[in-house]
């Protein structure tokens, strides 16, 4: 049995999540095995509740899972609160005190949505690439930080450790793909980025087979959207990873495409990238293929089934092969389905 912590969260999450949990269910009643789906609040819709963004309930749940599922989180709503309060401050948090020290983000063209991306179908047509991101250090997390009304402040700091355990996982996968890593950082300028770029090759001396090359994070935006198919296995830091990876989205078409994993030594969290998209919550309207192929990352790294993983993965290309396209992906003139539409196909192709 496998215990699931569900998270649904703000906005669209708990209908993307509710999406999701179907295609896991109709899974489970396929193969033959059981899921166990605990509900917690997080996020707004946990400090409407408790008066607080994560609770000590809900994090120690997560601890005493096999895989966490997360929707989105945040609005408009709660973006008044202080910063400590704010929903991404307890994202944060939960990142942290999971030690999910590695956030997985594919950027995968499905050829049916060649047309969607806003680059031209040559240039993203075969693109497959996954960015690691290291998720627990950074300038997210360094200190000192602050501000006050003349300035404000924040600490960018790796220690080695933090470098060495993402180098490896980054290495460990492009071993099971194309076999190329590039290591993004910004060593010309700063300093923890030259300490970042020094461990890597280190690290890279265990993967000789492997190969390795550096960029500079403003090239590696340029070189995302001009050929974004020269990439296998990227790995970068925080700060860099989180930009790179939503400028990946959006070559893919739309935000609502993509799934990411967090991973960490005992802990996993999976979730699509996108937000929690107020204007269009309640509406049937979000995509939940971000986070179904979320649950696929799930099945991949948490509990080691790639076959189940890769059904998913086709039910979703085969989905949209079928012409089916929610209105994020849909083209001028295209009718659009509604989630829950989305959703029954899929599921349906994922046969019998």
């Amino acid at each position: 049995m496998y215990k699931i912590v569900s998270i649904p969260g703000d906005g669209i999450g708990p209908e993307v999540v509710a999406g999701a949990l179907a295609v896991m269910n109709r899974l489970a009643e396929k193969h033959g095995f059981t899921i166990a789906i605990e509900e917690h609040p997080f996020g707004g819709a946990s400090y409407d509740l408790h008066g607080e963004m994560l609770t000590e309930a809900t994090l120690e749940a997560c601890r005493n899972c096999d895989a966490v599922l997360l929707g989105a989180v945040g609005g408009p709503k709660w973006e008044s609160l202080p910063h400590e309060h704010k929903p991404e401050a307890a994202l944060l948090k939960i990142r942290r005190e999971l030690g999910l020290f590695a956030n997985l983000r594919p950027a995968k063209v499905y050829d049916a949505l060649i047309d969607a991306s806003s680059l031209k179908a040559d240039v993203v047509g075969g693109t497959d690439f996954v960015v690691f991101r290291e998720l627990t250090g950074g300038i997210y997390f360094g200190q000192p930080r602050g501000y006050d009304e003349n300035k404000g402040w924040n600490t960018m700091v790796y220690e080695r450790y933090e470098v060495e355990r993402i180098a490896r996982i980054a290495f460990e996968a492009a071993q099971k793909r194309g076999g190329r890593v590039t290591s993004i950082d910004k060593a010309n300028v700063l300093e923890v980025s030259q300490l970042w770029r020094n461990v890597v090759h280190e690290v890279h001396r265990d993967f000789p087979e492997i190969e390795l090359s550096d960029m500079y994070v403003d090239n590696a935006a340029m070189q995302i959207v001009r050929n974004p198919k020269q990439f296998d296995v990227i790995v970068t830091g925080n700060l860099f990873g989180d930009i790179l990876s939503d400028i990946a989205g959006m070559i893919t078409g739309s935000l609502g495409m993509l799934p990411s994993a967090s991973i960490g030594k005992s802990h996993a969290l999976y979730e699509p990238i996108h937000g929690s998209a107020p204007d269009i919550a309640g509406q049937n309207k979000a995509n939940p293929i971000a986070t179904i192929a979320s649950v696929a990352m799930m099945f991949e790294h948490s509990f080691c089934m790639p076959d189940v993983a890769n059904e998913i993965y086709q039910a979703i290309e085969t989905t949209l092969a079928e012409g089916l396209r929610t209105a994020d992906i849909a083209n001028a003139g295209q009718s659009a389905v509604s989630t829950t539409e989305m959703t029954a196909a899929i599921v349906k192709n994922l046969g019998q």
